[in-house]
């Protein structure tokens, strides 16, 4: 119940949510209520400017994302951890596993491999049934890894977790089963705060090896670059709504974690 509510409430949360919850109750006042309605309407529509310009949600982004910046090379370690989220599952037309846009998490981690910073790469995910079902994310990216050149003996599958405590507590039964007692924890930079923090609370030495950065130095530079680009950043923007929710989805999920002793 836990894992469909912590999906499904925060749905409300977000800007998108949040202003169709606005624009409900303005249709319900606006006979009645016409100042009231208009009330709700402004909102929403603040609501989804605000979120939606490339100030506040590169700004906010950026905020998540440059927390775990690597100072120099990666140090060595016993294992590889890559959090789920990486992939979609084989279901028509689809004839192969597919990455997705945080596909770079398994891209970085067959790099780290191949740099020797350690040995095994374990693959934390399951598949929640009512995004589909089908094998584990696990599987898929094992596949994956063994596709670009991973030996199989090398990669450890853990099918089991919904979300990122769940990886984490997961993750840690195997660790010690092997003694493990150092990784590389490989998540998009956006999502690293949260991971690296529940890891930690594992007692886990856990060294972030972040990647999928959604906004660069010149993105930042490019706000201020020219009058014109400073104005044009200003005017609402898909894309920037979408990186917005998904920077507030990590700061309440801190929230929610710091709640229920979890980090």
């Amino acid at each position: 119940m836990f894992l469909y509510l912590s999906k499904l409430l925060p749905l409300f949360l977000y800007p998108l949510g949040f202003a169709s919850i606005c624009c409900v109750l303005a249709l319900f006042l606006l006979r009645k209520r016409p100042h009231v309605a208009g009330f709700w309407i402004a909102l929403a529509l603040f609501v989804l400017i605000f979120s939606s310009n490339a100030w506040v949600s590169r700004f906010l982004v950026s905020s998540l994302e440059w927390q775990n910046i690597p100072s120099g090379d990666l140090p060595t370690a016993e294992a590889i951890v890559v959090l789920g989220g990486a992939t979609k599952s084989i279901d028509k037309p689809r004839t192969m596993v597919d990455l997705n846009e945080a596909g770079d998490r398994i891209i970085h981690a067959v790099q780290l491999y191949r740099e020797e910073k350690a040995p095994l790469i374990i693959v934390s995910g399951g598949r929640i049934d009512w995004r589909g079902g089908g094998a584990p994310e696990s599987e898929d990216m094992a596949k994956l890894l063994v596709f670009m050149g991973v030996a199989s003996e090398d990669i450890i599958q853990e099918p089991n977790s919904f979300n990122t405590y769940q990886n984490a507590v997961n993750v840690k039964k195997i660790l010690s089963e092997r003694n493990i007692n150092r990784v590389l924890v490989v998540t998009s930079a956006i999502h690293m705060p949260r991971s690296l923090a529940i890891f930690k609370h594992q007692k886990i030495e856990a060294i972030p090896a972040p990647t999928d950065f959604l906004v660069s130095e010149i993105e930042i530079q490019e706000l201020t670059s020219t009058p014109k680009a400073a104005i044009l950043n200003l005017l609402p923007d898909s894309k920037n709504l979408d990186q917005f929710t998904m920077a507030l989805r990590e700061y309440i999920g801190m929230i929610v974690y710091r709640l229920r002793g979890w980090v």
